[in-house]
This record gives structure tokens, sequence and C-alpha cells, in this order.
């Protein structure tokens, strides 16, 4: 379930985890942004965990954030329940089929907005109770809680294969700070049950010192909202602020990012300056109402996060997917795509075929009429012009090289005379300095799914990624996804791939700038994105709900 590949690529080992240094987050070495929100499992019906999560994750947050409240899971001293509506385990598990990575803040005391904070009242009982202290009653009933509650999250670990990549100790202890030994004792409760990923805490700015860690590079709790009391208004709070936190390349944890409710008797109160007590909505003004629909704050925030979240994160240059091919072939003279020896003596149909050979000098190369119908010539793998019909000569550099062309099968002719003459790739000789080229080597790239299929491993998307080459990204739809229109407004020339479908080619030169997506074509939850561009991109698919066909003109 959770050889997922995510934000950073596949994570190959598992040994290291999450770090924090003074500058910024790493997963598994890698930099890694957590762009997290939090949802909370017991404020949302079981049967629409699913549907909320899809829709966070599709406004481009990473990570779930969710707390475990110990009054519901442990109502009388006697009763435990983690089934149904209060299924931890189902949940987290939930997230990582849905390629979130979690982080767990399982207490004791969550706030929350919940009765008690969390803290069954039954801990009351106690005349002397001091809550949230090392007091002995209190670290017994906490100790008898966590030895239900953790084994059942401890293989749930980013180590352990699983998505929890931290976990929060207590709760913005640094504002309550009655005990100095409490949070250790809480962290050491954590870790001696077998808790091995990075632990955080969360803290108001101006009370950090007494909460814990130094380095703060999360705001662990950026509120969306507030919470609403009886007897007065409902708030809301405006939308500012997060694009200095996603500049500064500051992770953030949106709370909260779907509120849902507080059912039942569980809503809390406050008593400074009065006491009130809080409504049993918790829709939070958040991005995601309390019914699960969307806001302008969720658009806004998904335009927001699409500008930090590229889509492609994983690459695979042309010349690493040469392995993949059928072949390659030798040849002395070249030979045209129908006539390879591939598919079964059938030919190549479409795509397109590279030819390779060595050169002993620079020159002048010749085409005459002999590329079908478009070749990207490379000097040792480095660019160095094109060749179409019109274009017949180019000057290469000297020495011992060698010497490729990338030739396109851009379409054959479908009428007229010339049907028979529809030959692609290399048709005859290419020239150099007058003398025919000899002794290729001919790969048969013909972009079929088997041969994509075939890719392994990708690449993390390195800082200068090569060209040509394959990007691939993934798309989360929700629900029965409905058409769409892709654009790459940053992209040259190439070919889209979804779910290993092709969708056709694209083009700069237009008229054409956006590909259209059937409904039919996506899955619900994770689809696959391939690009393969030939010489440049910004590494960016914008997604729209109309098509743009270009300029237009009337016919005459």
């Amino acid at each position: 379930i959770y050889e997922k590949n995510f934000q950073r690529g596949t994570i190959l080992s598992r040994k290291v985890g999450l770090s924090a240094n003074s500058s910024q987050f790493t997963l598994e070495g890698q930099p890694f942004h957590i762009l997290g929100g939090s949802i909370h499992y017991f404020r949302v019906p079981r049967a629409y965990w699913r549907d909320r999560l899809l829709k966070m994750k599709a406004c481009g947050i990473n990570t779930l954030t969710t707390s475990v409240p110990w009054s519901l899971h442990q109502p009388n001293r006697e009763v435990f329940n983690f089934h149904t509506q209060l299924d931890l385990e189902a949940y987290i598990n939930l997230a990582a089929e849905l390629g979130l990575w979690v982080i767990l803040r399982p207490g004791p005391y969550i706030s929350s907005e919940l009765d008690l904070g969390g803290l069954p009242s039954w801990l009351l009982r106690d005349g002397s109770m001091r809550l949230r202290t090392t007091y002995p009653g209190f670290t017994q009933a906490l100790n008898t809680f966590f030895d239900k509650l953790i084994p059942k999250v401890v293989p749930l670990q980013f180590k352990k294969g699983g998505p929890i990549i931290a976990v929060q100790v207590e709760n913005e202890y640094g504002s309550f700070a009655k005990d100095e030994s409490y949070m250790l004792f809480i962290k050491e409760a954590l870790q001696s049950r077998g808790i091995s990923e990075l632990l955080l805490t969360s803290d108001n700015h101006n009370t950090l010192k007494s909460g814990g860690p130094n380095s703060p590079t999360m705001v662990m709790d950026y509120w969306t909202g507030w919470y609403d009391v009886w007897g007065e208004l409902h708030h809301v709070l405006p939308q500012e602020g997060k694009e200095e936190i996603l500049r500064r390349g500051m992770s953030v944890n949106l709370y909260m990012f779907h509120g849902g409710s507080t059912f039942g008797f569980m809503s809390g109160a406050v008593v400074d300056p009065s006491y009130k007590a809080l409504v049993p909505s918790y829709d939070y003004d958040a991005p995601l109402s309390e019914a699960g629909e969307y806001t302008p704050k969720y658009h806004l925030l998904r335009d927001l996060l699409s500008r930090y979240n590229t889509i492609m994160y994983q690459h695979l240059s042309l010349w690493d997917a040469l392995s993949f091919t059928e072949g390659p072939f030798k040849s002395l003279t070249p030979v045209n795509m129908e006539n390879l020896p591939v598919n079964n003596g059938n030919g190549q149909s479409y795509g397109y075929t590279l030819y390779e050979t060595i050169i002993t000098s620079g020159g002048l190369l010749k085409s005459g009429d002999n590329v079908r119908d478009r070749a990207l010539v490379y000097v040792d793998r480095s660019y160095i012009g094109l060749f179409k019909r019109k274009n017949l000569e180019m000057a290469v550099p000297d020495g011992k090289r060698t010497l490729s062309l990338l030739v396109e099968n851009c379409g054959r002719v479908h009428q007229g005379r010339d049907l028979d003459k529809q030959h692609k790739g290399l048709v005859g000789d290419i020239l150099l300095n007058n003398i025919p080229l000899r002794d290729f080597t001919i790969y048969s790239l013909d972009m079929k799914p088997s041969f994509i299929d075939r890719f392994a491993p990708w690449k993390t998307l390195p800082e200068n990624p090569s060209f040509p080459g394959f990007f691939m990204g993934r798309l989360f739809a929700y629900g029965y996804p409905s058409d769409t229109f892709l654009k790459l407004p940053g992209w040259e020339k190439g070919v889209v791939f979804i779910n290993g479908l092709n969708l056709g080619r694209y083009w700069s030169i237009g008229p054409q700038q956006s590909l259209y997506i059937p409904g039919p074509f996506l899955n619900s939850g994770i689809n696959q994105v391939i690009v393969f561009e030939e010489q440049e991109g910004d590494y960016k698919v914008q997604f729209e709900d109309t098509p743009d066909l270009g300029m237009a003109v009337d016919i005459q």
C-alpha cells in the first residue's frame, strides 16, 4: 500500500526519515517542503474521509496532520475504542493510499477546542489531580492509554514503510508550562514505545522558549479561521500571509484545512475574559467547509500552492531511456522506420527513431531530402541543430565524435499521388563533406505504452534536466473526474501521456495550445502524467476547464 512515488520522486531507502537542520526539512536526505493540513478523523464521518482527504490532496497539500482525542478513545478507565469512526489505523492507511504523508499529534492534551482539551473527564475524580504534569495519578493513566495507542501507530511510521514522518510531543505546552520535567516525560513515553520519527512541538511564537526545541522552520498551526462561541458572531479570517511563508521556503500546516463538526457533547469552552461555550460546528472558516464544499479560500489556496508545487518531479533523459528500446540495431546504411526489424517483423509505424554513428572530423552535414520529417541533431549528445524538409545543411564541430539524429515521423500524407512514398525516418544517405555516413546504430522509439512502462528507475528531477527527456508527475482527481484540458505554456514540442494513453503532440508554434483529456481517461485518485519534451520545458503543467485552439481565422 505504501509503495508510492511521493513528492520528490521514489524514496528508495527509509533509514533517515524526516530531519530538520537550521534552514530546511529533508526527507531521506532530499529537501522536503511540508505543506500540511489538519483534518480530524473524529470530526468527519468515516464515509467522508476519502472525499475530504482527496480534496485536500488536490489542493496541493502533501501532509495530513491529525490529533488523537484521548477522551474519545478511552471514555471510561476500562473501555477503549479504536473502531469504526475512531479507527485511527484505517485513517492513516487511507492517507498513505492517497499519497499523503502524516504528522501525528497523539497528545495526551490536544486542545482542538474539545471538552477538557481532549483529556477524559474521569481524570478529575482524583481531587489532587494535576493535569499535564508528572503527577503520578496523571502519568499512570497516560501510560495505560499510550500502551494501547502507540503500538497501533508504530508500524505506520516512515522508516517502517508507513506514512508517519513526524510526531508532535504534547501541544503548546509553552503557554501552560507547569512542570519542567513533563515534556521530557512525554518524549520518553513516545520513544520507549517505539516512536522513532522526528519529534515536533507546537507553540505560539512568544512562548517558544518554554515549549521545547529550537530551529522552528515550520509554522505548525497556521490558522485558516477561528472557532465560534454561543452568543457571538461567526468568525472569518481573511487569507493573507501564506504567500510570504511559502516564498520564504518555510514549511506550514494549515489549521484547519477542513474543520468538520464537533458532534455530541464534545465542544469545549473558553474562560478568558468570561466563560463562553463553543458551538458544535467546527467549520473554522476553513478552505473546505463543514460539509466538505469548496470555498473561495480553497480556490485561492490551490492557485497559491500550485505555484510552489510544480507537478513534474521525476525525470528520465532520452539517453537513459534508450536501454528500454527494442534493439538497438546495427546497419551499414540508414534504414527507414517501416523496414526496421522490430514489432514482430512489422517495422516501426510511429514516433521517433534515433540514428547514431561515429564521425572522425567536422565539416558540412547535408540531409538532401532524406529526413522524414524532422531531425534533431546532436554531437556527443549535445544539440547542434535541426533538419527540417527545407533545412538541408549544417556545420559540425571538429573532432572524433558521436553524431546522433533523432528523427520524428510527423504524420504520413493522407491523400494525393504520393501515398506509396510515405516512408519515415532516414530514407536515404546523410552526407558529411559530401561522403555518405555509414555504420549506424539505430534505436526505435515508438512511444508505445509498453515502451514507457519499462522505464525504471525514474530519477528525481534535477536542477538542470537534460533534453530531450521524459518528465513524470501525478495528477490527483477525486470523485468521478470530469473532462479537462491540459496546457503546457512553458514547453516547446513533444508528446503527453496520461495513464499510458497518448493524448497527442503539442507544439508551441500553435495554433492549438491545449490537449483534451476526457474524464473517462482519468482515475479517481492518482493519475500518471508523462511529458516527452524535445527541447525545453518549465516542468509546469496546467489543467483548465476550457480548450484553447489558438488564434482563429475565417475560412475564405
